[in-house]
């Protein structure tokens, strides 16, 4: 996310939650990649020891969503104008969350939350919907986690 484009600095403001509270599992690393999530997927595609899940967090705009919900959103779901966010121009064609799926074995999710406002234009701040999200995009974060510790520890 872009802190400096109103409710799309969502992703960052979780990550800083995460961090700060010290709320995730010693196991997890929680990393704001700002607008550079192309380059750290690709760089995590190429990686010899790859994590084993990734989680992403993002703040859309979709239909039949209440401002501020937090949701799981399946990336075949994303808006139109967000699929750029995560193509993979390398290779045309291909997808890099697929690539990461497919070929790396990661299981990549995406934690969303109903944007009310992503400007076009510098327009630095959360809305008041989106500062009340934040706080359960990062619960769903660190369930998720503590979902896949427990899956792991019992195989």
């Amino acid at each position: 996310g872009n802190v400096l484009f109103g409710d799309d600095g969502f992703g960052p403001a979780v990550v800083e939650l995460l961090n700060d509270e010290k709320l995730l599992p010693d196991n997890v690393f929680a990393e704001d990649c700002g607008t550079s999530v192309r380059d750290i997927l690709f760089n995590i595609t190429v990686l010899e020891k790859k994590p084993k899940i990734v989680i992403l967090l993002d703040a859309v705009q979709k239909e039949n969503r209440e401002v501020g919900e937090v949701f799981h959103l399946d990336f075949a779901d994303l808006p139109k104008n967000k699929r750029p966010d995560y193509s993979f121009h390398q290779f045309p064609t291909s997808n890099m969350i697929h690539e990461m799926r497919e070929y790396g074995g990661i299981d990549v999710r995406l934690v969303a939350a109903q944007a009310k406002y992503i400007p076009t234009n510098l327009d630095e701040g959360l809305t008041e919907e989106i500062k009340g999200a934040v706080r359960k995009a990062a619960e769903l974060v660190v369930d998720i986690c503590n979902e896949y510790n427990s899956s792991v520890s019992a195989t």
